[in-house]
């Protein structure tokens, strides 16, 4: 399904009619042009019915699908070309209206239904050129054989250019939508993966004092000589025992999830702990180097699920291209932080260097040439900035800045 809403075409449509019948009327009652009135009016009257068609079907589903679209945009294709055929050809001054349902089909449409609605809309232009019901206008008005010839030569070339122009902005503007959807997409679910581990820390710690206590009374009770003369009792105690100490281990394994560094962990982080996480998550047998840290002990900053996304993208690219290590510079200033991350692979391709922060740019023939995108996008709109080059050992460098106050808001 694509997102053209059916009630859409059926509003322009109707702008359409209304338009058709008042030039018709206009033309034969108040201008006295002679033309196939009845015809014409056949002709309206049957886009009207299909209009009444598509009503009834938007009721039973807003969206229509590409092929349909394609249809009810030649239908309007064919029905202006039959009054253009009725009212003088190319030489009536609508015949530009023609351009209409190819615009709108480079904007939504596959790219194979647009290039067939436009040469029916050329091949439509030409044989309006030849075959045509002539206009009485009087001796007055005479057109030159060339001038006619450029008319149809300009209208072709314009459909083509329209139809190119239109579906090359419309068709990026999807992929960014797109990109930003499936970035928002990827966030939330790195929000709801730090929210399980939030709750799985806070069900650890917050279960760890009742399971000591339940443990102190158990083994209490092991003590106890009445109790462990009865052999079923005994045996249950042990049971009790023995699950009490599964409880502990299954605690013992939430308390380690890699997103809990220390209890609140949640409320204040240090950037390299965010670094040496996201590392270790996507790490293959590579070295992590991080130095230069200007200030010690080493400030922390409010924790983002944005900043763990998008850091961890990064790093998760230059482990991808290093060879052995991935090196982050952190640096420290008054007023901002500066995070170099730099791999010891063959640097930025020259061919995309410039363009890596758009959607669908990428090295990797397996990615989709998202990760670079949303990251730059989430730092970017956290107030923070982020540039890419090579360095002079040609070297991949990624260099974010952050202001002290964003971090500590």
């Amino acid at each position: 399904m694509n997102t053209i809403l059916l009630g859409n075409l059926i509003k322009i449509r109707w702008i359409a009619i209304l338009g058709q019948l008042l030039a018709i009327f206009a033309v034969s009652f108040i201008f006295k042009i002679k033309i196939p009135f009845f015809e014409a009016l056949v002709i309206i009257l049957l886009s009207i019915a299909i209009n009444f068609y598509s009503y009834f079907e938007e009721r039973k589903n807003k969206t229509i699908s590409n092929i349909k679209a394609f249809l009810f945009l030649l239908f309007d294709t064919l029905q202006l070309g039959i009054l253009l055929f009725l009212t003088g050809g190319i030489i009536n001054p609508f015949s530009i209206l023609i351009l209409a349902p190819v615009i709108t089909s480079a904007s939504y449409l596959p790219a194979l239904l647009t290039v067939i609605l436009s040469l029916i809309s050329i091949i439509t232009i030409i044989v309006l050129n030849f075959f045509f019901i002539p206009l009485d206008l009087g001796n007055q008005f005479i057109i030159p054989q060339i001038y006619n010839f450029g008319v149809v030569i300009s209208l072709i070339i314009t459909v083509i250019f329209i139809a190119i122009y239109a579906y090359l902005f419309a068709s990026s503007s999807r992929k960014i939508s797109n990109a930003l959807s499936v970035s928002k997409l990827q966030i939330l679910n790195q929000k709801k993966i730090t929210e399980v581990g939030s709750l799985s820390a806070a069900a650890a710690h917050e279960l760890g004092t009742p399971l000591n206590t339940i443990f102190l009374i158990l083994s209490d009770l092991l003590k106890n000589e009445k109790l462990n003369e009865d052999q079923n009792i005994f045996k249950d105690i042990k049971l009790l025992k023995s699950q009490a100490e599964r409880c502990k281990e299954i605690l013992k394994k939430l308390s380690q999830n890699p997103l809990k560094l220390k209890d609140n962990f949640f409320e204040k982080v240090k950037i390299s702990d965010l670094i040496k996480i996201n590392f270790d998550k996507f790490n293959k047998n590579k070295e992590l180097r991080i130095c230069d840290i200007i200030l010690k002990p080493e400030p922390e900053i409010i924790f983002r699920d944005e900043m763990m996304y998008a850091l961890g993208n990064i790093i998760q690219n230059a482990i991808f291209h290093s060879k052995k290590f991935v090196t982050v510079e952190l640096n420290y200033h008054k007023k901002n932080v500066e995070i170099l991350i730099k791999d010891d692979g063959i640097g930025f391709s020259k061919d995309i260097v410039d363009r890596l922060g758009e959607p669908y740019i990428s090295k990797n023939n397996n990615g989709m040439g998202l990760g670079i995108f949303i990251s730059k996008n989430l730092i970017e709109n956290m107030g923070g900035k982020i540039k890419f080059y090579n360095s002079n050992e040609n070297s991949g460098i990624v260099e974010i800045i952050f202001e002290n106050s964003i971090l500590s808001l």
